[in-house]
């Protein structure tokens, strides 16, 4: 995969593909949840790779369309903020069905919002975004 426009490179490496994998942040990982948004992450031992990212969108948050919509905002306010994470940690993020009517009004800043609100709840975040 080609490095994106920001030139950071998010191959497959970097994003959770297997339902192993979920399992595992879902039963040994801790949550933290919003209105919106709720964050599972797991440490991965040993591991001082970057983040990795995985997404569940279920129906409640509305049809095809708008779930796909959600998850592309979902990553893209993921990897926005992704610099300021833990190295060597597993993170998936799970959309309430409220956030689908955000992203609906407010777009990428509304998730990425809800997003950073979330993490600097949890304690995840190493820096606060600059104003």
């Amino acid at each position: 995969m080609a490095p994106s426009g920001d030139g950071v490179r998010r191959g497959r490496r970097r994003r959770l593909s297997r339902s192993a994998e979920f399992d595992r942040v879902y039963r040994e990982g801790r949550s933290h949840a919003s209105r919106y948004l709720v964050v599972h992450s797991f440490p991965r031992p040993g591991d001082h790779e970057g983040p990795r990212l995985g997404v569940s969108v279920g129906r409640k948050v509305g049809g095809a369309v708008e779930r796909t919509r959600v998850k592309r905002l979902l990553r893209e306010a993921f990897w926005a903020v992704a610099e300021e994470l833990p190295a060597g940690h597993d993170f998936v993020v799970v959309a309430r069905p409220d956030a689908g009517r955000l992203a609906e009004q407010r777009g990428e800043a509304g998730i990425e919002d809800a997003l950073r609100e979330v993490l600097a709840s949890a304690g995840l975040a190493k820096r606060e975004k600059a104003a």
